[in-house]
């Protein structure tokens, strides 16, 4: 009893607390009392205002999945060098290697166009729910869905604009309103500056979710446009974009409790969801996910300890796995810490009390979540299955290809496109290796998931128990002379050495493949995956999303106390909240700001993730630090805050009470990862890459001054 007295007592003010500093705000929505209350010093029209110049005209969403922000009159652009990485790869070769030594152009002419990579920029956003939801009285399912993408249909066609111009119409609230965005995009984006990857990647995987952090994650683009200023095609004739705004930056002292808000794009929350479903999460889809890439990741690291040509050719895929694995197990460690499941059972209480119509609601919810739970828990070990193990992620490639061969559509111009996929697979392909990652998910996969979502015999053939015995059956596969793993030459040659003359005879091939025993048993692996689980998982998840609608919009009938803001779903949005440190566990405290002395304290020579310039090395130790310098002595590095991010926020702008860019967002720590789904103060925290370390980089080592003359800098 004591102890639910206590969770009890505590939760309101959690809650209260969380509403405060929590949210993804819309900006043309925002709580602008809360964030004056903070300390913001300016009003919310200066944030976003389509009909003259505001701060909403300096960011952009940067290639459709970042965000970036203007900080010259010159069209000069800063992200994240994550967010920017494939870029500085196309520029790469083994002669200039730019993303082992950085690149800095020395004047526009030296700056390097991206064909393909676009920057939009918000011109207006419009309630557009009435329009969208007209004749939709009655309706429901499917003729309800049908009615509401013909109003979007219609809506968008009756819109006059530019031809560098469109319109998307978003749904918020699960479905009780819709907004338009009237968007301008701009094509030529040539690359200015970035940092080595021994700065802007330091600490790579292992401070990944981490604080203290001491990442130098940026980069520098320029937008260009026509001689009129509008949006052009990559062309020499075109000049630097002028912005309507563009950020000044400052590199003031920063102190705790200092307002900051973060204005960018930020990808997909569930914050309204119903403690069942989070219930779900945080004890079965969740821990499902973490032991498939736990079990993976353990292979893999083995043999990339001891052997560098794997460590370099699973660098990245190493990296891809072990971010959202890492991401998770913070996620369900917070969620608990956070008692988010005690929370949300005891708002929906509260709910009730308030309006009876609402227990219904929750009680389908909890049913259906229930009965979908199995299905939920074999799709994430069935999903996680096919991203890890390599060999039967080639064998759906080839079964796709089967199937578009037999329907007619292998045509050249996909042939082309499949080809150089499968190029680009192999060359960071071990077969060898991957049979032990496949063993081994084979044995969490078969242990876990009940008789009746398996293939038929499917448990006899692999002998869960004996994991040596999985092994041996996935080499007997390739010494049955698999051609899809490269152990078996057709036609003269192996997949591995020449795959045009593999797809030279396609009859032959195809009937090659079809007796192939990876893709029989991915075959069949796929048939009773769909016959048992993914049709009946998207019936009830069709079924929740329904009627999540109708709970959303009861939340928002019934509490009226509460200041709701819509999920993110990679629309513009405001997110506010003071610079903080962070005590998440017992006996640890962790300050808000890190230090250039922290990167030499982690500095390892030569190594992947902590090696340090020597240029960098040079100006530490000679505290040739300029303005740069905090009253410490030392230059910032990164910082933390309590706004609300998740991702699509890497890259965007850390702004102070005055609207100046004190900061460049790009991560949230380990214990606050839980976030995405329910957000708490006391643990969430933002990562951000100081303006000063940036401004030190760039004009210190980088020796681009020219480029800190664009800027406006607040002393």
């Amino acid at each position: 009893m004591k102890k639910l007295f206590l969770v009890s007592a505590l939760l309101p003010a959690v809650m209260a607390f969380s509403q405060q500093h929590g949210g993804m705000w819309m900006p043309t929505e925002l709580n602008e009392a809360e964030m004056k209350k903070l300390g913001m010093k300016i009003s919310a029209k200066q944030i976003f205002d389509p009909s003259k110049p505001s701060i909403k005209d300096a960011v952009a969403q940067f290639d459709g999945g970042c965000t970036s922000e203007v900080i010259s009159p010159k069209g000069l652009l800063l992200t994240n060098h994550h967010c920017g990485y494939d870029d500085i790869q196309r520029h790469s070769t083994v002669e200039n290697d730019l993303l082992t030594n950085g690149f800095w152009a020395k004047n526009m002419n030296e700056e390097l166009p991206n064909p393909g990579v676009t920057v939009d920029f918000i011109a207006d956003i419009k309630d557009v729910t009435t329009e969208i939801t007209a004749g939709t009285q009655g309706l429901s399912g499917e003729n309800l869905e049908k009615k509401i993408n013909q109003n979007i249909e219609l809506y968008k066609n009756a819109q006059k604009i530019e031809n560098y111009q469109k319109i998307i119409v978003k749904s918020m609230y699960y479905g009780n309103k819709y907004y338009a965005y009237i968007i301008d995009t701009y094509k030529d984006v040539r690359l200015v500056g970035a940092p080595p990857s021994s700065i802007g990647k330091f600490g790579s995987d292992t401070d990944n979710w981490v604080w203290p952090r001491h990442t130098g994650d940026f980069m520098l683009f320029r937008i260009y446009a026509d001689k009129n200023n509008k949006p052009a095609e990559y062309s020499k004739d075109n000049v630097p974009f002028q912005p309507k705004h563009f950020l000044p930056i400052s590199i003031k002292d920063k102190k705790e409790g200092d307002f900051t808000f973060v204005f960018g794009f930020p990808g997909r929350t569930t914050e309204y969801l119903p403690a069942v479903a989070v219930e779900k999460i945080m004890n079965e889809t969740d821990p499902a996910m973490i032991s498939m890439r736990d079990a993976a990741l353990k292979i893999l690291d083995e043999k990339m300890r001891t052997d560098d040509a794997t460590r370099i050719k699973y660098a990245s895929k190493y990296a891809r796995v072990a971010n959202y694995w890492k991401k998770w197990i913070g996620e369900v460690e917070g969620l608990k810490k956070s008692q988010a499941v005690q929370k949300k059972k005891q708002y929906e209480q509260q709910l009730i009390a308030k309006n009876p119509a609402i227990k219904p609601t929750i009680e389908q919810l909890n049913r259906l979540y229930n009965e979908q739970a199995p299905y939920a828990l074999n799709r994430a070990y069935y999903l996680e299955l096919l991203r890890n193990a390599e060999t039967l992620t080639l064998a759906n490639i080839y079964l796709g290809y089967l199937q578009n061969a037999k329907d007619g559509r292998a045509d050249a111009q996909y042939l082309n496109r499949l080809k150089s996929h499968l190029k680009s697979f192999y060359k960071d392909y071990d077969a060898q290796l991957d049979a032990q990652v496949t063993a081994k998910l084979f044995v969490l996969y078969t242990e876990k998931t009940p008789k009746e979502f398996l293939p038929s015999g499917f448990k006899n053939d692999f002998k869960v128990s004996n994991q040596n015995t999985i092994l041996e059956s996935m080499e007997m596969f390739f010494s049955a002379n698999s051609i899809i793993t490269g152990r078996k030459a057709f036609n003269g040659s192996t997949v591995y050495s020449d795959i045009d003359k593999v797809f030279s005879d396609q009859k032959a091939l195809l009937e090659a493949l079809e007796k192939d025993p990876f893709i029989t048993l991915m075959k069949d692996l796929k048939l009773v995956y769909s016959e048992t689980t993914e049709s009946k998982f998207t019936q009830y998840q069709t079924q929740i999303d329904r009627l999540q609608k109708t709970f959303m919009a009861q939340q928002m009938e019934t509490d009226k106390e509460r200041r709701f803001f819509p999920d993110a779903n990679s629309t513009l949005r405001v997110a506010y909240g003071t610079i903080k440190g962070s005590d998440p566990r017992d006996g640890v405290k962790y300050n808000y700001q890190t230090h250039l002395k922290g990167v030499m304290e982690k500095y390892i020579p030569n190594d992947y993730e902590f090696n340090v310039p020597q240029k960098l090395i040079s100006l530490y130790q000679n505290k040739n630090y300029g303005v740069y310098a905090d009253k410490t002595g030392e230059v910032p590095v990164n910082f933390t805050a309590t706004n609300h991010t998740t991702g699509g926020n890497s890259g965007s702008p850390v702004l102070d009470a005055r609207g100046n860019l004190i900061g460049l967002n790009f991560d949230r720590q380990w214990e606050g990862t839980m976030s995405d789904i329910n957000f708490d103060p006391r643990f969430s925290r933002n990562i951000m890459v100081d303006t000063k370390y940036i401004l030190f980089i760039i004009d210190k080592f980088a020796d681009s001054k020219w480029l800190i003359d664009e800027m406006k800098i607040v002393k």
